[in-house]
């Protein structure tokens, strides 16, 4: 670990607290001279650090830039060693975990920014990642089942996103299937699980698991094609421990993601269960068009791999999974 993010580690951990230049030296050491070349860097890229005449640096306790280090400080002891790779830009989280895939990482490995310049939804659509407003994360996940059961993945996350908000920020949230989280009937949180394979065997070596959440309204606010539909958390509370709890909740999930006890709680929070609802399949007429069709139908339940059971006018009943398929409500 770099002198800079010693001494970040070390702020971050007493937030508030004052440490003088040569207590910081003394603790990690390195020269003061050290020091003061790392607090300077750390004020360049946006960290609130103050100096006090006879007191020392201190990190002012409203600081909410995301960092390695206060992400790690609210890991619990079973993903406190999960590899971070924590970004001030990027273009997109799901787009450099593919990059990082291509390494061989670990299971498990965390790509976080603070701002993506091409975020992605689903159905290619882009999704908006303004700086410090939001979180921005992916993480690799080894798949231990068939990837025909992928659909539990995105599910397992829409759980771990709402219990992490609810930890962190006290607020309850909705479920719209498969992978929005909703307060308030607005979008706070969208999910992409991508599909990472080996070109020469075809199997499925990685899925990233993309998830994107507003934790503040953006300064300039939304932009006007989803100004009507999207949200925020809102309440006070430290970006770097929603991301933590964030990582905590789906890890906790997917080691034991084929016990499905987390789709009981899925149906709870489930916003569309018992109404009318569009169902909406989308079809690739070429490389560039896309066709839509939409049918009415009743939302009936939640089916033990994530899929959506519904019925139609007729009486006809389907189990819809992710892919070309949204719906509306």
């Amino acid at each position: 670990m770099s002198v800079k993010d010693e001494v970040l580690k070390t702020l971050e951990q007493n937030r508030g607290a004052s440490f003088s230049g040569e207590a910081l030296a003394g603790a990690l050491g390195v020269s003061r001279a050290a020091v003061w070349k790392a607090i300077t860097a750390l004020r360049k890229e946006g960290y609130p650090i103050m100096a006090a005449t006879n007191k020392g640096y201190s990190l002012m306790e409203s600081s909410d830039l995301l960092s390695e280090q206060g992400i790690r400080l609210h890991l619990w002891e079973t993903t406190h060693s999960l590899d971070l790779h924590v970004y001030k830009t990027i273009d997109s989280t799901n787009l450099e975990a593919k990059r990082l895939a291509l390494e061989g990482v670990k299971h498990g490995t965390v790509v976080i920014s603070n701002e993506q310049t091409k975020g992605r939804g689903r159905l290619g659509r882009s999704f908006y990642s303004p700086a410090s407003s939001g979180i921005y994360l992916t993480i690799l996940l080894k798949p231990s089942f068939d990837i025909s059961k992928s659909v539990l993945i995105t599910t397992a996350a829409s759980v771990a996103v709402a219990r992490a908000v609810k930890s962190v920020s006290n607020t309850e949230s909705q479920i719209k299937w498969v992978n929005d989280v909703y307060i308030a009937d607005k979008k706070i949180c969208g999910i992409l699980t991508e599909a990472i394979t080996d070109f020469e065997t075809g199997a499925i070596e990685y899925i990233a698991l993309g998830i994107g959440i507003n934790c503040r309204i953006p300064e300039l606010g939304f932009p006007d094609d989803i100004r009507n539909k999207a949200g925020a958390i809102e309440e006070p509370f430290s970006r770097n421990e929603l991301a933590a709890e964030v990582i905590n909740q789906v890890m906790a999930i997917y080691d034991d993601i084929e016990n499905r006890s987390f789709i009981k709680e899925y149906k709870e929070r489930s916003m569309i269960l018992g109404r009318e609802i569009e169902v909406i399949k989308h079809y690739k007429q070429n490389q560039e068009a896309q066709k839509s069709e939409s049918k009415p139908a009743m939302a009936l339940d939640i089916d033990d791999d994530g899929g959506l059971m519904v019925e139609y006018e007729d009486g006809a009943r389907e189990v819809l999974n992710t892919g070309e398929i949204s719906i509306r409500y």
